[in-house]
């Protein structure tokens, strides 16, 4: 990727976002098991940062995915993975398929807020019998006059306590599998709407993560986002930005555990020397950085095919799985290097570790990934 100017001053203004915004309360936050979305999201917003690749109609700066890109390379530099991961529902899961194809007053009523920060958004497609493989999803959406009668749960749902909407994938019909399925606002305010209290995750803690149920919920068909029928195909859409982002988002955080582990290895001693000295250790973190380079690559080049018009699902799910793999490894691999510091709870490395864990399973799962390179290799029916 060529990087202009205004690529880099997008760097600079998340970089300076999160050191002064939200690094010095990611502790706090941690502690609370949440942080305050709508505060956050609004500073962030009047930024823009929220909306970079969104029309300009609708609040965004109508750049292209370059620059969406490495804004979300940088919100990794934050100290915790449940902030970045929560902006990316909100720029890059929950709104993609709204503002390409979403109606105007729909965009108007729900895009523009999202990206000026005053309404927290969130996907709903998980449930609890349907993670990885979408089609299976229950939750129906049937017709009565103008509105949808909506009835179903899901599961996993991440800013969904603190959510003004919700976008939920729902069967509005019973047609084949994969053209049954429409993507629909649902406002938390609506009556029917509820979430359990918030789920006790291994990781990312401060991010609100809840299981939703809607029962007999009433919005207007004019919720819809686009044509019905379309949901599931928009839905694999929106999957390819989700991945992409959450696989840069990995990058900074990666690099961070790597610089962090050099930083102490390098003031710890051991049989007269420093850690770093010992040549296991220094040619380890030497391929670590090589690896993060590998998945950075990647990332870039999916981002060009997709900025150019072309298919990334093969790149976007090789970036997928590679950030999948690294932050299973490279995080516990550094923490080796802590010895009994590393088992602390407050050690840096080991919240990367238990943070970044859901790479491999949310977002479609690494199985999914190599699925998806494996059909694309030819290697099994499609």
């Amino acid at each position: 990727m060529q990087f202009t100017d205004q690529h880099n001053e997008i760097r600079r203004t998340v970089q300076q976002f999160v050191e002064k915004e939200v690094n010095p309360y990611v502790d706090e936050w941690e502690e609370a098991g949440i942080f305050p979305a709508h505060e956050v999201f609004k500073k962030a917003g009047d930024l823009g940062l929220l909306g970079i690749n969104k029309p300009e109609k609708y609040g965004g700066m109508g750049l292209d995915y370059g620059y969406a890109m490495v804004a979300m390379e940088e919100w990794g530099l934050t100290a915790c993975g449940s902030i970045p991961m929560a902006v990316g529902v909100q720029t890059d899961m929950a709104t993609p398929a709204m503002a390409q194809f979403g109606s105007e007053e729909l965009c108007r009523q729900f895009l523009t807020p999202a990206i000026t920060g005053d309404m927290v958004c969130s996907i709903g497609v998980s449930e609890p019998h349907a993670g990885s493989d979408v089609a299976a999803i229950k939750t129906t959406a049937r017709k009565r006059g103008d509105d949808y009668v909506i009835n179903g749960t899901k599961m996993w749902i991440t800013n969904s306590t603190q959510a003004d909407y919700i976008v939920v994938l729902a069967n509005t019909s019973d047609d084949r599998k994969h053209q049954n399925k429409s993507l629909i606002v649902v406002p938390t305010d609506t009556p029917g709407f509820s979430h359990s209290e918030r789920l006790n995750k291994l990781g990312m803690r401060c991010s609100d993560t809840a299981q939703l149920f809607f029962d007999d919920v009433v919005v207007p068909q004019a919720y819809r986002i686009g044509e019905e029928g379309k949901g599931f195909q928009m839905q694999m859409m929106q999957f390819q930005e989700e991945r992409l982002a959450g696989a840069a988002m990995t990058i900074k955080g990666l690099e961070q555990c790597i610089t962090q582990t050099i930083e102490y290895t390098s003031q710890r001693e051991a049989f007269g020397k420093p850690l770093i000295d010992n040549q296991y250790i220094n040619m380890n973190l030497a391929e670590m950085q090589m690896e993060v380079e590998a998945l950075r690559a990647l990332c870039y080049q999916a981002c060009e095919v997709l900025v150019e018009g072309g298919d990334p699902t093969l790149l976007a799910s090789y970036a997928k799985l590679k950030a999948g793999q690294l932050t299973r490894t490279l995080p516990s691999n550094c923490l080796q290097f802590w010895g009994g510091m590393g088992f602390m709870w407050d050690n840096p490395v080991g919240r990367a570790m238990r943070d970044m864990r859901i790479t491999s399973i949310g977002g479609g799962a690494d199985e999914v990934m190599l699925n998806i390179i494996g059909k694309r290799m030819g290697l099994m029916a499609k």
